[in-house]
């Protein structure tokens, strides 16, 4: 295929896009991200970014690329948040959560406990860490915080409100919706939002895990990382790893998510219950 050979027939697309403009993203989201582009993703990446070039009033693909590279700070945000992928769930991989509420369990005497959350997405994960936590507590005001971080600032703004709609929280049994949650009335109907407590228990911030210095300080107790690694190749995900192991506490554990294996990095984690992991100690 040419370079310049248009992906689809520009009859059925409002902007031309090339493979050209495709590997000018694939690469310029790898370096920036670390997010790895199969060529499957061109129609989403067509669909994400047309809103992009329409919004900056431009007439084409090649006019975006050319207007990202002159380094624009707000369009480059906008550029990644576009391309993030944020599919999440309230207690996605439910298996874990026992095993996390053990943990905690072990280390109640502990005056401090810190947790991460690495890809906190719209905030459905750290939340659901924090009833997790308040369940091994049987409090609401434990003394644990959460660092829920992740790189798309969108998702962690409506994070930062907790509001849902009820259908998000279908799967949440009734006695937990309302211990955790408050029903909107009036104008919020259909809508819940997380109860304060919660909310005081997690602090959300921008953080790209592709950085070289992450402003973050551990030990945490546990780190989850859960259905990010597989954005990443694996030289990617080494490096990461790599930089979890000071930040985790030595008794820490390391969730990761259901299709996600680290055995290319078994110098540094060893496999301790289904997608859960350990430091390896030296």
């Amino acid at each position: 295929m040419s370079a310049d050979r248009e992906i689809v027939d520009n009859n059925e697309r409002e902007y031309a896009f090339t493979q050209q403009d495709f590997e000018c993203i694939k690469k310029l989201i790898y370096q920036h991200a670390g997010i790895s582009l199969s060529s499957s993703k061109q129609n989403m990446v067509y669909s994400r970014l047309a809103r992009r070039v329409r919004a900056n009033g431009l007439r084409s693909f090649k006019d975006y690329l050319s207007f990202l590279e002159k380094g624009n700070a707000e369009e480059w945000e906008a550029f990644t948040n576009a391309l993030t992928t944020n599919l999440t769930a309230f207690f996605r991989e439910q298996h874990h959560f026992p095993i996390f509420e053990k943990h905690l369990e072990q280390r109640k005497n502990q005056k401090k406990i810190q947790l991460w959350c690495s890809a906190s997405s719209t905030g459905e994960e750290p939340y659901s860490m924090a009833m997790a936590v308040t369940n091994a507590f049987k409090s609401m005001t434990p003394p644990v915080h959460i660092l829920a971080t992740d790189l798309d600032t969108n998702v962690l703004a409506k994070a930062q409100l907790g509001i849902y709609p009820l259908d998000r929280l279908e799967k949440i049994p009734k006695e937990k919706l309302r211990q955790f949650f408050l029903k909107g009335k009036g104008h919020h109907a259909g809508l819940a939002r997380v109860r304060p407590e919660l909310r005081n228990m997690v602090t959300f911030r921008q953080l790209n895990l592709l950085d070289e210095v992450w402003p973050i300080r551990g030990p945490f107790d546990a780190i989850f990382c859960r259905n990010v690694m597989i954005y990443f190749d694996k030289q990617t995900q080494y490096k990461i790893l790599k930089k979890f192991v000071p930040l985790l506490a030595p008794d820490g554990l390391l969730f990761a998510g259901h299709s996600e294996s680290f055995q290319h990095a078994s110098d540094l984690f060893r496999l301790r219950e289904k997608t859960v992991y350990e430091l390896v100690h030296k």
